[in-house]
Parts: C-alpha cells; structure tokens; sequence
C-alpha cells in the first residue's frame, strides 16, 4: 500500500526534478565522452549509489565513512575536474535555446523530426584541402564549431559568413593572402571568423615538433568542444586535436571518418 501511495503522490515537480537530472547527466557524459575522466566520472556514481544503498540499510559505519568522503571529496573533484567544470559551464552559457525559433525545433525533434543537431560540416572539403596544404607545407589552423558557442572568438578576428568549400580554405590559407594567419572557426560548413587569435596554455607539455599553431590548437580544444585541425608549416603533417590529445589516425579516409564521429 506504501508504494502505491507514494505513486499517487508523485508530483509533477518529481517529474521535473527526473527531467533535470537526466539532462545534467547526458551533458556531464557528453562532455567527458572520450575523456579519461569519463572513468572518474563513473567511478563516483558508482561510490554514490553504494553510498545510498548502506543509508537504505543502515550500515551507519559505512555510510558514515563513504558520507565523508563524499563530503570531503567534493573540494578535491573540483581541482580534478577543473577544465571539465569549465567547458561545462561554457557548454551551458552557450546552449542555443535562446536562438529564434530554437524551442519549437526542439519540440519538433522529439517528435521525430529533423535533428538540429545534426552539424552540416562538410568535412571531406576541409580534409582534401589540408591534404593539398600538407603537400605544399602551407601551415593551416581549422577550429570547428561543436555545442559550445565561439562566438567570444570571432573578435579577435575578421567576421565572415564564407560557405566551406576546398578551394575557399586553400585561398585563405595560401602564404601570400592577407587572412592566412591566425585560425579560421567553422561552423555548420560556413566559416564564421578568420585570422582568429587562439588562448595559448602553456601549462600543457606537448613535444618539442610541435609549434605555437598546435599548443593553441591543444588550449581551444581544452576550453570547449571544439574540433580542431592543423597543417605544420615545417613538415606537413596533418594533425587532429579533440579534448586537448592529439588523435592518431592511419590515412586520410580514417582521418574523416575518425572526425565526421566525433562531430556528428
């Protein structure tokens, strides 16, 4: 009769609260997807479930030990989760769902319609370009848009709304046109920004072979969830970043695909 009876007084604000912490959950594993820290980060369900199961059965010694670490724990995650919690925030603040029109496509999508999430990058362009700049040794740095907004990026350069094709990357790359130095950031197969100035984090080590276009590219990928790409000036070697690690693949058709994954 009890179980019943806390069925009928299941409230919509029950409802609301399931609603919301299924959401914090889905960012906080779309976030740390793909991370080392996506262990961490089950590891400490895990202790909160055990911790809840020995409150239900009144092991008060136990509890009692994992309640305090549970307690104390929560200082030094914020020091282990540090440039998680920030793109987190970021991830956050920069949730389209102000954009006109953005909540009754939302709607549409649960009902089975398209997904606007669905990034329209065309891929296979940026990768054939970079692959003719590799030949040439022309240095490229390609960000690519994903949930977080970049916009706080874009004055740091030029403002554009250029489609994405291989050879408009080509052109704005070549050593002599005026926009090839600096980033360019994409976003839904158009290009938003070019000669973009990246935040450099020199706290990172990353080998020696690698200059200032890749410690930035590894910086932008930390901050947010950008996607990044990179042709070296001195060797010509097309490089993959993604949550600050360099992403190893075995040709250019494992390249896209490795991406258009992660993108998509």
């Amino acid at each position: 009769m009890e179980f019943f009876k806390e069925i009928l007084d299941f409230s919509i604000i029950n409802f609301i609260d399931i609603i919301l912490v299924a959401f914090l959950l889905y960012y906080a594993y779309k976030l740390l997807r793909g991370t080392v820290a996506i262990n961490i980060f089950l590891g400490i369900i895990l202790i909160y479930l055990v911790w809840n199961i020995t409150v239900f059965l009144k092991m008060d010694l136990l509890s009692s030990i994992i309640g305090g670490f549970m307690s104390v724990g929560i200082i030094a995650l914020i020091v282990v989760f540090q440039p998680e919690i920030r793109k987190f925030l970021l991830m956050i603040g920069s949730t389209n769902f102000a954009k006109k029109g953005s909540v009754f496509e939302r709607i549409n999508f649960l009902k089975g319609g398209k997904d606007i999430n669905k990034n329209t990058t065309d891929i296979k362009s940026i990768i054939s370009a970079c692959t003719n700049m590799s030949m040439s040794k022309t240095g490229a740095l390609i960000v690519i848009e994903r949930s977080n907004n970049l916009n706080f990026l874009e004055d740091t350069g030029d403002e554009m709304n250029i489609k994405v094709t291989q050879p408009i990357l080509e052109s704005i790359f070549f050593k002599n046109s005026p926009l090839h130095d600096g980033a360019i950031i994409v976003s839904n197969n158009f290009i938003k920004a070019t000669r973009v100035v990246l935040p450099i984090n020199n706290e990172k080590i990353i080998p020696n072979k690698y200059g200032l276009r890749h410690r930035a590219a590894v910086s932008i990928t930390e901050k947010t969830d950008a996607l990044v790409i990179v042709v070296s000036e001195q060797t010509g070697q097309i490089s993959y970043i993604n949550n600050g690690e360099f992403k190893t693949y075995k040709d250019k058709e494992d390249l896209i695909s490795l991406i258009k994954k992660d993108l998509y």
